[in-house]
């Protein structure tokens, strides 16, 4: 799949068959995720891909309404931006992580899997901080959903580029 296609059809799935994503896979889409542009090369993604145990523990942190939510996809994946104190290269760095999960995001796709981006509130409490072993100087960026897709999502318009650019003399 070229890259316009799977821009244009990476969608947000919500319903995924059981199987994991292999270690390999994964693998293939966190060395895409390096080539994201960052300012300095600092590449400041870190990715953790939950294993049961970890994940029993996020669910008790975030309760019976999220331990739903958790369970929709067979491979769970935390997105976090490991940040310096400087106010400025932290706000480039969380971008910088923002792309590298997209970049995962668009390797997914291109090997036809199904794929979700959130940010549940859990991860932004201590205990669902503590739950996937964020240390100090970490902030949450997102919890990607992988697996092989159950069905197609449905096609949802979007808005043309005329509503969101301008060209400044």
């Amino acid at each position: 799949m070229d890259l316009e296609a799977a821009v244009r059809t990476r969608r947000t799935h919500k319903s995924f068959g059981p199987a994991p994503v292999p270690h390999e896979t994964l693998d293939e889409l966190f060395a895409l995720a390096r080539w994201a542009p960052n300012h300095h090369l600092t590449q400041p993604w870190r990715f953790r891909v939950l294993g049961s145990e970890t994940l029993a523990r996020l669910k008790e942190a975030g309760g019976p309404t999220e331990a739903l939510k958790l369970d929709r996809a067979p491979t769970l994946v935390v997105a976090s931006a490991k940040l310096s104190g400087d106010l400025v290269q932290d706000e480039e760095d969380l971008h910088a992580t923002a792309c590298a999960v997209y970049a995962v995001l668009l390797g997914a796709q291109a090997r036809g899997l199904a794929s979700y981006w959130r940010t549940p509130a859990v991860l932004r409490t201590k205990r669902g901080r503590d739950a996937v072993g964020f240390p100090e100087g970490e902030r949450f960026v997102g919890l990607i959903h992988l697996g092989p897709p159950r069905s197609e999502p449905a096609r949802k318009e979007r808005r043309p580029p005329e509503d969101y650019v301008a060209y400044l003399d």
